[in-house]
């Protein structure tokens, strides 16, 4: 049996650090590159497959940037409140709240590359294209890969507002 206060131990100041099990880490770059490779493919894809199969590609209108760049808005406030509550005025938060928050946070970090590289692969297939509605299929599809980059960049934001405020472990 080992003796827990001796030097060079996990759990002591000279032994190597033992990560937590019961504490989540941040959204990894690794799943998030993951995911937009995922989205890029696809989105890449999406043209000719779907001529293929449907015999004309999907059209990309206002609809969809709108859509995205509204997310990456509900997503932000919500960071934003979630940010003066526990880090600025250090309002005690329900922790199932918390956790939610934590979850939409992450959640939307994952779908937002993944959609968001989704349109850039899209409006990627269209370049050099001398097709109908090239041009806007492209701008939109750019427009919304952009929203896509939006609504990441506040999902991060939201799972950094959930941290303990005095915790800098990076959970």
């Amino acid at each position: 049996m080992s003796d827990p206060g001796r030097p060079g131990e996990p759990g002591t100041p000279d032994g190597p650090e033992k990560p937590d099990p019961r504490r989540l880490r941040p959204t990894s770059p690794a799943a998030l590159t993951l995911a937009v490779v995922v989205g890029l493919v696809t989105g890449w894809l999406a043209r000719p497959v779907s001529i293929a199969w449907l015999g004309s590609a999907p059209v990309v209108t206002w609809i969809q940037p709108t859509l995205l760049a509204l997310l990456a808005l509900v997503v932000g406030v919500t960071a934003r409140h979630t940010h003066t509550a526990l880090q600025v005025r250090h309002e005690p938060m329900e922790p199932h709240r918390a956790v939610n928050r934590l979850a939409f946070g992450r959640a939307s970090a994952y779908v937002g590359a993944l959609v968001g590289a989704g349109y850039a692969g899209y409006a990627m297939s269209w370049l050099g294209l001398n097709a109908e509605l090239a041009g806007q299929r492209m701008l939109w599809s750019g427009l919304a890969a952009l929203a896509g980059v939006g609504v990441v960049a506040c999902g991060l934001l939201l799972e950094r507002a959930c941290r303990v405020p005095g915790d800098d472990s990076g959970a």
